[in-house]
């Protein structure tokens, strides 16, 4: 996909961020690795007003044209996620509603269904939490990210990626949803936990989920 085309997926699903009430008004973030760094959304800027001019590129070096509009203020994370996952392409944050309550309460998303699968593991962590925007963030997520491909993260919200936007993007939306299940199975008992090895037969399985 050219530059240009990667703008206007940005710009696209940024929007859809609203839309689905994954996260509202300006909060959240998304990015797609680009050459030698990535496009990102700007920070601050309202997503139903975004233009393909207002997309930043940010490079491996964290460098980016100051005189222009600036990055998320994310974008240390979306940068060492590119910089230590080869397989990511494409890179949302959200701050959806279930998975924020989760992170609040600083739980993680246990296999009480199998379908916690997609996100690469046993379970879908909640990282540390550090100020936003910081490389003490950044780190905290790459420990919860280590064999995943998405997390919560404690009293923020939730970070997903994947192979391009609309899967990264349908992600976060599956992460979303399982927040939303497992909140209510706590509030009618203590779900029953599917042990390691009946979910590493499904991480098996998951594999091959989408063609």
């Amino acid at each position: 996909m050219n530059e240009l085309s990667l703008r206007k997926n940005i710009i696209k699903f940024s929007k859809l961020l609203n839309k689905t009430n994954l996260s509202p008004l300006r909060s959240g973030n998304i990015s797609a690795r680009y050459k030698n760094g990535f496009l990102i959304t700007p920070s601050g800027m309202k997503y139903e007003k975004l233009k393909t001019k207002d997309i930043v590129f940010v490079n491996m070096k964290g460098e980016f044209n100051k005189s222009k509009n600036k990055p998320s203020s994310e974008w240390k994370f979306h940068k060492d996620i590119y910089k230590n996952r080869n397989e990511s392409k494409a890179i949302v944050h959200c701050h959806s509603k279930n998975a924020l309550v989760l992170s609040c309460i600083r739980k993680k998303i246990p296999a009480f269904h199998y379908m916690v699968a997609v996100a690469g593991g046993v379970d879908i962590r909640c990282a540390k939490y550090a100020t936003y925007g910081t490389s003490q963030l950044s780190r905290n997520i790459m420990t919860a990210l280590k064999q995943r491909s998405a997390c919560l993260i404690e009293n923020h919200g939730q970070v997903s990626f994947s192979n391009n936007l609309e899967n990264a993007f349908e992600l976060a939306q599956e992460v979303e949803h399982l927040a939303e299940q497992y909140l209510e199975c706590l509030r009618v008992g203590k779900p029953k936990i599917l042990a390691n090895s009946e979910m590493n037969k499904v991480l098996i399985k998951v594999k091959n989920y989408k063609k």
